[in-house]
């Protein structure tokens, strides 16, 4: 059986957030045993499974991905929508845009110290589309 939802998340600002609360107050109940799929339907921000603890990792990725394509690079093209836009094209694809968490006793089977982020690269990114996907 599949069920599958969309939602938009709250706005937030350039940064890496984590949206596993929130993604889970937009779903019914999750079955005994399953798959959540979750894709965002865009392209300057991604979804990623990591640390949900310590918030100074979250400062240490925005400054990592931000030396691996940082905004007003002379060798950029696509610059008509502002000088975060193709930079964050660039980090979103290396992100990317799907994660897939097991789901077990009728909960999201995450290790310990994990969680699911929002990884939004434009200054000004908006709400953000999410397809929720249950597999069971």
């Amino acid at each position: 059986m599949i069920r599958q939802t969309a939602f938009a998340l709250a706005p937030r600002p350039r940064g890496f957030h984590l949206i596993t609360d929130e993604v889970m107050s937009h779903l019914d109940s999750l079955p005994q045993q399953g798959i959540l799929h979750l894709f965002i339907q865009h392209t300057s921000a991604g979804l990623s499974i990591n640390e949900n603890a310590d918030p100074s990792v979250r400062i240490d990725f925005e400054t990592v991905f931000d030396k691996l394509s940082p905004e007003d690079d002379p060798d950029l093209t696509h610059t008509y929508e502002g000088p975060d836009d193709m930079p964050a094209h660039i980090k979103s694809a290396l992100v990317g845009h799907s994660v897939q968490i097991p789901i077990t006793n009728k909960k999201l089977n995450l290790g310990t110290w994990q969680g699911v982020y929002l990884c939004e690269f434009r200054n000004h990114g908006g709400s953000r589309k999410i397809v929720a996907t249950i597999v069971h």
